[in-house]
């Protein structure tokens, strides 16, 4: 560990706050306090259960999603604020508060419906657009961690479409952004957006009403694209790799029969560990401002059972080489993927833990979106990179899966130019995908700088400085640039107006 210490401190690739970031870690890691068995750390070593480096220590809920209205209506006492009075007051109190919520990534991963939070504070629509603007340029420039996500709509309004207006001119890759969109959601504000995504990745379309069914009216689209209850947050997320269980055997029979259930139940009982080490042994929700002032509060945390690698699972069952064989192309291979995914829900929801009381008792599935060193294993649910059908065989197949993944699940669409002058064919895709059942829908263009990776948005050209050994701002530019290399994300199928 010394040495492993040593080499953070001296790695000039990194900036002052990453080695902070970085030693912090390394510090939680070097102790030991969960009581994990023999059974479950075999799963892990094994690479089928994997934490996604939450460390050994749990200290904070890995996503906290804050009740920012309320913050703005009564001020913190904690941070000695007021209630804002203007924009310049409402924006900087935010600013002040972001800096004090922690996460996983020791940045805020949700920073609000930052529209209805600014929107009673718009007065002067020119001195608003300043105020937002320098707003959205400092959290690029001092959350620089490419899981900050903010909200927009699904109602019309000023502050809305200042930021649509500022973030196209910016292209920033911090924030990212989700528009909450719905039947209530007009399509001239639904058609900026997508010509803002189109140039800077962002926002991301969520289907309101299937997030309203499933979470209820209070809820924030946090990290990649996590549905999680506003006042809480999700103490973990852990994800099981289908594609590696599936080593185990070369029967689907056997896979959905047993290895699945011991994989899930070992998971949760994994979980189960972490969830009370943080909430019996941190100390968290008895210390922070957050709780105390009712910004956030324990019953309304969940945790996320995360899944990747359903493709290469159901294509190792089948040994489908072909690609008229294999996941997304094949009516055979996408029902074992539906089983699959169907057994994963009913086994999961066999679990029940106390802690988990906003969604009764069952952690929430939650398809999610790789890490920078996944080989040959897909996000979630999604077709391979490199194997994508025509764009409307894809959104009927994928979303058929959307239902069981009320925590997040999502699909990624690469447009050229010949959209991009066609904005009105894009919302009517994606409203049809939405009455299928699709619940998330991100998407860029080919001529975009900031680019979408699995789930977060980095800018080709930081990828380009750190793989030249220079700094950059952004601490997640490192794990996109891991991820084009192992996942081949230059390499998404480009889609043309058809």
């Amino acid at each position: 560990m010394m040495k492993e210490v040593l080499q953070r401190i001296q790695d000039q690739k990194l900036t002052y706050h990453q080695k902070l970031i970085t030693l912090a870690r390394l510090a939680e890691n070097s102790i030991k306090p969960l009581n994990i068995s023999d059974e479950v750390q075999s799963y892990r070593d094994e690479g089928i259960i994997c934490d996604l480096f939450e460390g050994n220590a749990p200290y904070r809920p890995r996503y906290i999603v804050p009740d920012y209205e309320k913050f703005m209506k009564y001020g913190s006492e904690f941070l000695n604020l007021k209630p804002p009075i203007d924009i310049w007051e409402a924006t900087n109190h935010l600013l002040i508060l972001y800096k004090n919520v922690p996460s996983i990534t020791s940045f805020p991963v949700y920073i609000g419906n930052i529209d209805t939070l600014l929107e009673p504070f718009i007065k002067n629509e020119e001195e608003a657009y300043r105020a937002i603007k320098l707003f959205l340029t400092h959290i690029d420039r001092t959350l620089w961690d490419s899981f900050c996500h903010g909200n927009i709509g699904p109602l019309d309004t000023k502050a809305g479409r200042l930021i649509l207006q500022v973030e196209k001119e910016l292209q920033n890759s911090v924030p990212n952004i989700t528009i909450k969109y719905s039947d209530k959601t007009p399509d001239s504000f639904a058609l900026q957006a997508i010509e803002t995504a189109l140039k800077t990745a962002k926002p991301s379309f969520a289907n309101d009403d299937m997030f309203l069914n499933d979470l209820g009216s209070n809820y924030g689209i946090a990290s990649c694209y996590n549905g999680l209850n506003i006042g809480g947050g999700s103490f973990t997320l852990v994800r099981l790799v289908l594609s590696e269980l599936a080593k185990k055997t070369d029967s689907s029979d056997d896979f959905i029969n047993n290895l699945l259930p011991d994989a899930v139940e070992k998971m949760c009982n994994y979980m189960d560990e972490r969830i009370a080490f943080l909430v019996e042994k941190s100390g968290f929700f008895e210390s922070s401002f957050l709780v105390k002032e009712g910004l956030i509060n324990l019953d309304s945390f969940t945790a996320m059972f995360g899944v990747v690698g359903l493709a290469e699972c159901v294509n190792h069952l089948l040994k489908a080489q072909k690609l008229e064989e294999r996941f997304g192309h094949n009516q055979y291979a996408d029902q074992l993927g539906y089983k699959i995914i169907e057994k994963l829900h009913e086994e999961v929801h066999k679990h029940n833990n106390y802690y988990c009381k906003i969604s009764n008792g069952k952690f929430l599935l939650h398809a999610q979106v790789g890490i920078d060193t996944d080989k040959n294993t897909s996000p979630g649910c999604r077709i391979p990179i490199g194997e994508e059908p025509q764009i409307f065989d894809h959104l009927l197949q994928s979303a058929k899966f959307h239902k069981f993944f009320p925590s997040g699940i999502g699909d990624i669409f690469k447009f050229d130019m010949t959209a991009v002058n066609n904005p009105q064919y894009i919302l009517d895709i994606i409203k049809g995908a939405f009455k299928e059942g699709m619940r998330y829908f991100s998407l860029y263009s080919s001529d975009c700088d900031v680019i979408r990776i699995t789930g977060y948005l980095v800018k080709r050209s930081d990828m380009e400085k750190l793989a030249e050994g220079k700094q950059v701002l952004n601490d997640a530019v490192v794990l996109g640039l891991g991820s084009v290399e192992n996942q081949r994300i230059y390499d998404r199928r480009l889609r043309s107006y058809e």
